[in-house]
Parts: C-alpha cells; structure tokens; sequence
C-alpha cells in the first residue's frame, strides 16, 4: 500500500509519515497544493491523507479537481474544524472521510486502512455489476456513472454512495443510521442532519429535474427507492 501525505506542517507530515511506515505502509509527503496535484495525476496512491489549508491551492480544491479524473482512490481530510457545514464541504469536494486536528495516529491508521479496504470491495462488486436500472435510471457501476432519461446526472461521490446504498436495498427502508455506518463508517460522528442533506442534493439533481420522486421518506424510518 501507499499513501500520499498533503499537509504543510512538516512535523505532522513527518509523525504521519512514520506511523504508517511502522504499519508496513509506503508513504510519500508533500507539502504544497500544486504540487499534490501534478503528483495524484502522474502517481497511483491507495489513499490520499489531506491538510485542507495548504498553500498553492486549499485542500478542498484539490481533492474536487482530483475527482474529475479519478473517482476512486479514497481521500481523507484533516482539519483544524469541526463544525457540519465544513465536513458537508469537504464531502461535497469527494472526500471519504474527516479528521479533525489534534488526533491520535491510531485512529489515522484506522480509517486509512477502512477506507482502503472498502474501496477494494466497491471496486470488486462493481465489476460483477455492469448495469443497475431503477425506474428510468441507469447506473453503471464500473464507471461510477448515472443516467437518467438519456442524460447523465453529475453526482459526486457522497451522493453516488448514498444512491448505491439505495440501490442495494432497492424498494426497502434503509434507516439514516444505517447510510451514516455504511457510507462513512462506524468512526464518523455525524448525526442523521448529514443523510438529509445528501439526500436533498440527490433529490435536487435526480428527481426535481425530471419530475419524479423515486427518493421516498418513510417518516420516522428512513428512505427508500420507488421501484414502480
């Protein structure tokens, strides 16, 4: 495995950079925007570890940019904040997860590993999946890409997962909590706020455009796919 470290504290980048060498696991650090992203698009990383605040560019601009040539390798953001509406931000960039400073290294360790180790899990049940169709939305997975009535809906990553989630359980409750553990695992201290909000953008880019309303609420329980 390899990481890639974006952070311009050069000690925090060293003490990150020495725990996962502990754990067996290949690092590589840099300490500008910029330059993280002519790396992430010449370099194969399992997962990026990411300052949000670095000069150049802010972490939350590289990681958008990074999404629109690879949908894949997860991203985990370190920040000096911790309010909702930042994490919704990053999130919203097409980070996987968020950490806030200070921290302990093992829980760093982790996450990194969870995020990997879902990702390699996506990727094999995508390649076993090459079509999902709901209604008049088509998904395919192996490309991470939605259509609906012949136009094909931009979604970012939270929201593509969010979907899937949907998708899995196509036509059955699936309670906030269970979006919250499966999307963003059990670490994450979001409240049931942050699946509303997904589900509102979801709503707003798949339905309202196309005067549906396949995302369906179960008051009280949760959300569902009209499947007919």
């Amino acid at each position: 495995m390899k990481v890639l470290i974006v952070e311009d504290d050069s000690t925090l980048s060293k003490n990150i950079a020495r725990a996962l060498t502990a754990e067996g696991i290949a690092t590589e650090a840099v300490f500008d925007g910029l330059l993280a992203e002519r790396i992430l698009k010449k370099e194969y990383f399992d997962c990026v570890v990411m300052d949000v605040n670095l000069p150049g560019k802010t972490g939350f601009d590289v990681c958008r940019d990074f999404r629109n040539f690879n949908a894949a390798t997860p991203v985990l953001m370190l920040t000096a904040f911790s309010e909702l509406d930042d994490k919704v931000k990053g999130y919203d960039c097409g980070a996987d997860d968020y950490l806030t400073k200070p921290f302990y290294m093992r829980e760093l360790i982790l996450r990194i590993n969870s995020l990997i180790k879902r990702n390699k899990t996506q990727n094999i049940a995508a390649r076993g999946n090459d079509t999902i169709t709901v209604d008049d939305i088509i998904i395919q997975p192996g490309i991470k890409k939605v259509f609906r009535q012949g136009s094909e809906i931009s979604l970012t990553r939270r929201e593509y997962q969010v979907l899937m989630k949907l998708c899995e359980h196509k036509g059955e409750v699936v309670s906030k909590n269970d979006l919250v553990k499966e999307i963003w695992g059990t670490s994450f201290d979001a409240n049931t706020n942050t699946i509303e909000v997904y589900v509102n953008f979801l709503r707003n880019k798949l339905d309202k455009p196309f005067g549906k309303n396949t995302i369906r609420t179960r008051i009280g329980y949760g959300y569902y796919l009209e499947t007919e």
